[in-house]
């Protein structure tokens, strides 16, 4: 059975526009989906990011948490046939209050997989609001107990195969520690990118602001700098056929462009094709 990634949904948050664009209606409010996906088709279940804790945790950071009955991650998993201990690994594209809230939710056989330098950043001081302490506080528990969390050194090792067809590589942006999760699928690689991209069209279809070609726009949340931001962007657009960020629905990448947005599972049908741009016209 080939790789395929199965979209996993955690609720809303409300935010402040240029948090997630810079320099986008600074002051308005936005609504952006918090994405999980579950990995199916090889020898176990994987789950990449497991979403905030509470509605009320995101209050910490002066956003609105819109979650649900269905969207509390054992109701997803349900809908695809997973129970949560049927979960192998969780992996954590990084570590803020809205991708690993949900780990205590899963046992401690199951492994928490993210890269070292990652856990390193959360307890650094850096971006201290965005790591809340029952998150990481629960990441110290698996810390010392057996086989409950695996760690990898990725700026070192490079790419790490995690099990086959699924890749850890990092990311080099939006946080020190942040990785993309690289799944080969039937139809080519799929990168779920965390929040190196929050918003396709005004990162890269219509960069906000940005005069210079092909030039992406970065997001108001990073910790790391502008040409390291813009830069793992290129390279996401460079290297996937598919792309898959935790706020915003996936994209269909050819030759460097979005040419289409997905909606439930990847690969899967195309809800919205957006046309190539013609550079020499006749």
């Amino acid at each position: 059975m080939a790789l395929e990634i199965k979209i996993l949904d955690y609720g809303d948050i409300e935010l402040e526009s240029s948090f997630l664009v810079l320099g986008r209606d600074c002051g308005r409010t936005r609504r952006v989906l918090t994405l999980g996906f579950l990995i199916l088709g090889g020898p176990y279940p994987v789950v990449v990011d497991t979403g905030y804790r509470s509605n009320q945790i995101m209050e910490t950071l002066g956003m609105r948490g819109l979650q649900y009955h269905e969207n509390m991650i054992e109701n997803q998993l349900a809908r695809h046939g997973v129970r949560m201990g049927d979960v192998r690994f969780v992996c954590h594209t990084h570590l803020h209050i809205d991708h690993a809230g949900k780990d205590d939710l899963f046992p401690m056989n199951t492994t928490v997989v993210l890269n070292r330098k990652e856990l390193e950043y959360s307890v650094s001081g850096l971006m201290h609001p965005q790591y809340p302490a029952p998150d990481i506080k629960h990441l110290i528990d698996r810390l010392h107990t057996k086989s409950a969390l695996r760690f990898l050194d990725l700026e070192i090792t490079g790419p790490i195969e995690l099990m086959p067809g699924v890749y850890c590589d990092a990311a080099n942006a939006h946080t020190e520690g942040s990785m993309n999760i690289i799944v080969h699928t039937a139809d080519g690689i799929a990168t779920i990118c965390g929040d190196v991209i929050y918003d396709f069209n005004d990162q890269i279809v219509t960069p906000f602001n940005e005069i210079h070609d092909w030039e992406p726009r970065t997001t108001g949340n990073h910790g790391t700098s502008k040409r390291a931001e813009k830069a793992a962007i290129k390279k996401l657009l460079s290297n996937s056929r598919y792309l898959l960020p935790v706020h915003d629905r996936p994209a269909k990448i050819e030759g460097g462009h979005v040419v289409g947005r997905l909606h439930d599972q990847v690969p899967g049908p195309i809800v919205q094709s957006l046309p190539q741009r013609n550079w020499f016209p006749a």
